[in-house]
């Protein structure tokens, strides 16, 4: 992020950028601004927040660009909140030279989320890490604690060990 406007840089990593980084540390960069913030970042306004290990949050900006045809946030973005926040948390807890994908995510929407929601936070967290396929979950909470949706994540490794 630039330091005067706080605005992230938006690209794609290269390989060169992340060579010899475990997945901790790329994501530990990207919050740094060192690396540039996802492109996907942008129009979804979310960004990741925090990084441990098996440990991730995004923060994420509702608003009328998300709106659904019923006048509230579209499904898809809280699940892409959900995927992503499982996704590096599983991310986090990988070697250098290992990647990842999704296999699958589930979700369950407990609440509406409206452009007036306010600055919501999802939090994902490895709960099962075997050899190449990692369980996860995932809670997206408004600014009350309140859970707006929930949700888990299957993800495989793969990649040089």
């Amino acid at each position: 992020m630039s330091a005067t406007t706080m605005v992230p840089d938006y690209g794609v990593a290269t390989q060169a950028d992340v060579a010899g980084l475990t997945g901790r540390q790329i994501l530990e960069r990207f919050i740094e601004g060192r690396l540039p913030a996802p492109p996907i970042a942008r129009p979804m306004t979310f960004w990741l927040t925090e990084v441990g290990d098996g440990f991730a949050v995004f923060e994420g900006e509702p608003g009328e660009h998300l709106l659904n045809p019923m006048g509230n946030v579209h499904g898809g973005w809280a699940l892409t909140l959900i995927d992503s926040a499982c996704g590096c948390a599983a991310h986090s807890t990988l070697p250098a030279e290992v990647g990842y994908a999704t296999i699958e995510t589930k979700a369950n929407f407990s609440r509406p989320i409206t452009r007036d929601t306010g600055r919501v936070r999802c939090e994902g967290r490895v709960i099962a890490k075997g050899r190449q396929i990692l369980s996860t979950e995932a809670k997206l909470l408004d600014r009350d604690g309140k859970v707006l949706a929930h949700g888990t994540s299957t993800v495989m490794a793969f990649g040089a060990r």
